[in-house]
């Protein structure tokens, strides 16, 4: 059984119309599905206001769901309420994208984490004390920066500082909504890092969540594509970036830059722009965009399907077998 089962999960935001038009629906998760086993980091890459950040907030129920179940470890997370969601959250934390943002200016670093631990474990003081030390020094920090404040820390320490307030309570699920796109570069590398190497002592899972498909592959075991709400494609990930069977994923990975100058690689231009997911288009949401519409993809919704013999790689396009020669 896998550790997270995400099913036809919906998040529509209500519109208010005029006084002759009706309310509409912004569709940010339009019937979303997949799964997460243990101790795997699955990358979920779009462009901005794809709906990526709100599935993933969803998720962990800092937004309230349309429709669909979330199930951690067969528990349907979705229907928990008071105290029961107060006491599961443990289970599932979140590191935000933004490192300034995250963390409150007026606590030093001691009492932000101690909040953690005060609130979700029974552990008295002293023990706190030790297992704060210990989270800092997970994440490459000392423990004589712990009395610090937050302005006093770089951005990349206090992303760090986020994520060993997401460990703090030792989480089997971790949603990283774009923990890196606000560093610098190098500062980048360090990160996913050091994300890589605390999974190899957690066992936890990561729900990856950025718009560089270059720092998702990395990362990642495998990766969903995301457009206007949907799931467009999903697979391993050599297989996604190496073999793309999405039009909107091929398109992706052409903005990708190459460090090789033998390898040349043509830019594709999409034209037009993202659609309103308030009037998402008919049929396939892409088609507007896509060079490889045709009159099918203007009536009709392509299912996620597989498009090999194992079954591991989707596609939600009805000629996914052209989209090689693109």
């Amino acid at each position: 059984m896998p550790l997270l089962k995400v099913e036809n999960l919906k998040t529509y935001y209500r519109v208010r119309g005029s006084w002759f038009s009706p309310a509409k629906y912004l569709r940010a998760v339009d019937d979303v599905s997949f799964d997460l086993e243990v101790g795997e980091t699955l990358g979920l890459v779009g462009e901005s206001g794809c709906g990526k950040s709100t599935l993933g907030r969803t998720i962990i129920r800092l937004e309230k769901h349309s429709g669909g179940k979330v199930l951690l470890d067969g528990k349907d997370i979705t229907s928990l309420k008071g105290r029961e969601l107060r006491r599961d959250r443990s289970a599932f934390q979140m590191i935000f994208q933004d490192p300034y943002g995250s963390l409150n200016p007026r606590m030093t670093i001691f009492s932000a984490l101690d909040e953690v631990l005060s609130i979700h474990t029974v552990l008295t003081r002293e023990p706190r004390t030790r297992r704060i030390v210990e989270l800092l020094e997970m994440v490459g920090l000392s423990a004589e920066q712990m009395h610090r404040y937050p302005h006093q820390f770089s951005g990349g320490q206090r992303q760090r500082i986020g994520i060993a307030r997401a460990l703090a309570v030792e989480p089997k699920l971790i949603v990283a909504d774009e923990p890196v796109s606000a560093l610098d570069v190098s500062v980048q590398a360090q990160i996913i890092n050091l994300l890589i190497e605390i999974q190899k002592k957690t066992n936890v899972a990561f729900l990856f969540i950025a718009h560089d498909l270059a720092v998702v592959e990395h990362i990642s075991r495998r990766i969903m594509v995301m457009y206007l709400g949907k799931i467009v494609e999903s697979g391993l990930s050599a297989e996604v970036t190496g073999n793309p069977r999405h039009p909107y994923t091929k398109a992706l990975l052409s903005a990708v830059p190459v460090l090789d100058p033998v390898t040349k690689k043509s830019r594709i231009i999409l034209p037009g722009d993202v659609p309103s997911p308030i009037n998402p288009p008919p049929g396939c949401p892409f088609h507007p965009r896509c060079p490889l519409a045709r009159e099918k993809c203007k009536v009709e919704i392509p299912g996620l399907l597989p498009v090999n013999d194992k079954g591991d790689h989707l596609s939600a396009c009805f000629f996914h077998k052209e989209v090689i020669n693109m």
